[in-house]
């Protein structure tokens, strides 16, 4: 593979340039995950001593919420220089903001040593969680589909995406090991810091990749022609105001099916339906190597048939995926609670995978990090921030139906956005 354009510049390797997307949103989810696993299994007893475990349990769940809103932050902030600066730059600083972050919280004591201290500085750690994750995945995408060939860019797209399945494998797969080896004692003294402390390095892994790649030829023509914008920011909001909110409520039912089945399920799996912790996270597992065989398998037919066609077509499936919640999501039935988080994983993967591709084309080049970022990160705030939140509430006051319909609901929003959708930009800019 030729690393070199005929005018002299440098051009990046698609297997360097894939790679950099790819760990980066890895070691992202990754952070997310175990934070998410321990904000259900362990933060509320070490960090939200409280007379009752439910309200412990939903203090806890509320400091996981705090990054969906830092992430806009992160992305006004990450999306403005890497509108301005460039990709390859901004995408450094945003791993190393996310990384540090998440290092910090495997150092942190808790109530027992500092009292209220200690909830006040999870959830700043927290936040900085959310502000790099607000700048990183936008930046991933775009180092992606920028680099693309054409007929070629939504595969490109969903490398990003898979980083997803993998954090949440190497997460989901380190808190079972670790409740092999550590007894539950030992477990929730030291045991649980270990992922967040064996993030770092991941992080420099990342960081060498990311160093090493040229800037992105769409954003190098922004730069040569001199068409970079004063405040992206300003620009999205004024003359993009419609495909902002068009693409926030695209992204939104894939938010919501995702914390469903991973944040929801878990807790309310161990809970109210009596499964083992341990037995849970293998059921997860095994469901999620569904949702890493269907984001490459829904980009190739989002580059053969069209990015919104796919896209539509799934938002349907997923509508009629809600009405199944409530009777297969059952106690005492591991084979049905398994085709369910199959199933589910597996229409996740199908609508992520298309879905960073579909929202970078919504934007032009010279405005498309802050765009793309925030659309992303807004669907977030809405889909995902208060979905484990309201999923809970809901199955408790009136039954697991009522969350099925949430999902239906959101993935109906969707698919009306996406009808809505007029023809987009070409990811070349």
């Amino acid at each position: 593979m030729s690393s070199h354009h005929a005018n002299g510049k440098k051009i990046n390797s698609p297997g360097t340039v894939l790679f950099a997307s790819l760990i980066g949103t890895t070691i992202e989810f990754f952070d997310f995950y175990i934070y998410a696993t321990a904000a259900v299994l362990v933060f509320p007893t070490l960090f939200f001593p409280s007379s009752s475990p439910t309200a412990a349990m939903l203090q806890s769940l509320a400091t996981f919420a705090i990054a969906f809103f830092a992430r806009p932050v992160g992305s006004a902030v990450f999306g403005h220089y890497g509108d301005r600066i460039g990709r390859k730059a901004t995408l450094v600083a945003a791993l190393l903001t996310m990384g540090i972050s998440t290092v910090a919280i495997g150092l942190l004591p808790t109530y027992a040593a500092i009292g209220t201290f200690a909830p006040l500085l999870l959830a700043l750690c927290r936040f900085g969680q959310g502000l790099g994750l607000g700048g990183e995945w936008g930046g991933a995408v775009l180092l992606a589909t920028e680099n693309a060939p054409p007929g070629k860019i939504a595969w490109y797209g969903c490398f990003p995406q898979l980083g997803a399945p993998l954090g949440f494998f190497l997460s989901g797969g380190i808190f079972l090991l670790l409740g092999e080896v550590l007894t539950n004692e030992q477990f929730f003294s030291y045991g649980w810091r270990i992922p967040f402390l064996a993030s770092a390095v991941l992080v420099l892994v990342g960081l060498y990749v990311r160093l090493k790649i040229t800037e992105t030829p769409a954003f190098q023509k922004v730069l040569d022609k001199g068409e970079r914008v004063k405040i992206p920011l300003a620009t999205v909001f004024s003359e993009h105001g419609r495909m902002l909110v068009l693409g926030t409520i695209i992204a939104l039912a894939t938010f919501v099916l995702f914390y469903l089945m991973t944040v929801f399920a878990l807790s309310w799996g161990t809970t109210a339906l009596g499964y083992s912790r341990q037995q849970f996270l293998i059921l997860q597992l095994f469901a999620v190597v569904f949702f890493a065989l269907t984001i490459p398998a829904s980009a190739l037919l989002a580059d053969k048939y069209g990015r919104r066609i796919t896209m539509i077509v799934i938002s349907i499936a997923m509508m009629l995926f809600g009405v199944l919640i409530a009777p297969m999501f059952v106690a005492n039935s591991m084979i049905s609670v398994t085709i369910f988080l199959s199933l589910g994983l597996a229409l996740m993967g199908m609508t992520y995978g298309p879905l960073g591709t579909m929202l970078s084309e919504l934007f032009p080049a010279e405005i498309r990090y802050t765009g793309v970022s925030l659309t992303f990160n807004l669907g977030g705030i809405f889909g995902a921030s208060l979905a484990p939140y309201a999923a809970t509430w809901l199955a408790t006051n009136y039954g697991l139906h009522y969350v099925g319909y949430y999902l239906s609901g959101a993935s109906l929003l969707t698919l009306i956005a996406l009808l809505l959708v007029a023809k987009p930009h070409a990811a070349k800019g």
